[in-house]
């Protein structure tokens, strides 16, 4: 493929790496204000489906062909695997540091090997080995516990953001296993996963006793604002991860590393520890190397 193809699907993720590096803290914003998480996550992805409905109607009849045949299986996959990572994401970055949490979930290089390899049949080289040992390797020196002898996730925002991490590789890869599906319908599935796994949360949480005229109409413009971002984005990086190897974009999405950074350091004064800093650049390493693993596939 030329080069000059690759810069709308570049493009795309690039700036899926920009909102999702900023999106926590309007997030936090709206925590602070009395709505929580999940229902700012559900009203906002709530939005994002309106906004399909009417700019791609004909993604609800392409979706209901594919789950008649053996297709639907990997809409299924798609809808699931992009939810959590989209609930997971937004769960753990509004009661976890920003940074810890995203380089848990900037694990997924290490899942995308495992993943490509099941789903795509791309062949592991001696990249790939070195991409595994350097994400456990950075893994281990942030998440160390001296008085455990183990390294594990510190809370359980940590073990969501590395849940959703998973989650988020697992959708990349199911995105380019599957072909038939059209990038408008790939992006609609991973809205209406969020919403299918945010919906039963929130009012397990009791949701059921939210009033929701009693928020004000700046709140319903932030979260409208939200939702509507968040349509345009999940377009633009399903657009990206179709059209590139999925290792590649995954490169491609550690613009989100220093978008946050910058981010968490001024709006939420959090700063990495050395130890966080040594783990952080074995996993970026992990991820800048992710980009030379072959990608042949057998399918």
């Amino acid at each position: 493929m030329p080069s000059k193809q690759y810069v709308l699907p570049v493009a795309g993720i690039l700036s899926g790496a920009l909102v999702w590096g900023l999106i926590w803290y309007p997030y936090r914003v709206m925590q602070d204000v009395g709505v929580s998480g999940p229902l700012a996550t559900l009203i906002t992805y709530l939005v994002a489906i309106l906004c399909g409905t009417f700019m791609l109607p004909h993604v609800w009849r392409e979706l209901r062909l594919c789950c008649k045949v053996r297709a639907g299986w990997w809409v299924a996959g798609l809808v699931l695997s992009a939810g959590w990572a989209n609930l997971g994401y937004v769960l753990a970055m509004l009661h976890g540091e920003v940074m810890r949490v995203l380089l848990l979930f900037y694990l997924a290089p290490l899942w995308t090997i495992i993943f490509s390899y099941w789903l795509l049949g791309e062949r592991l080289n001696r990249y790939g080995y070195l991409v595994i040992a350097l994400s456990f390797s950075g893994a281990a020196i942030m998440l160390w516990k001296p008085q455990l002898g183990l390294p594990l996730p510190q809370n359980i925002s940590e073990w969501i953001g590395l849940s959703a991490g998973m989650s988020f590789a697992l959708s990349n890869v199911v995105s380019r296993r599957s072909a038939h599906l059209s990038v408008e319908s790939k992006s609609y599935s991973v809205l209406l996963g969020t919403v299918l796994l945010t919906a039963p949360l929130f009012w397990w949480q009791g949701g059921g006793q939210v009033h929701l005229p009693a928020m004000g109409a700046q709140t319903w413009l932030i979260l409208g604002l939200l939702g509507a971002a968040l349509f345009a984005t999940s377009f633009a990086v399903q657009y990206g991860v179709t059209n590139l190897p999925s290792n590649r974009a995954m490169l491609l999405f550690l613009f989100e590393l220093v978008v946050a950074a910058v981010s968490s350091y001024f709006l939420a004064n959090e700063a990495m520890q050395l130890r966080d800093w040594l783990g952080a650049s074995l996993i970026v390493s992990a991820s800048l190397l992710s980009g030379r693993l072959h990608v042949t596939s057998k399918i």
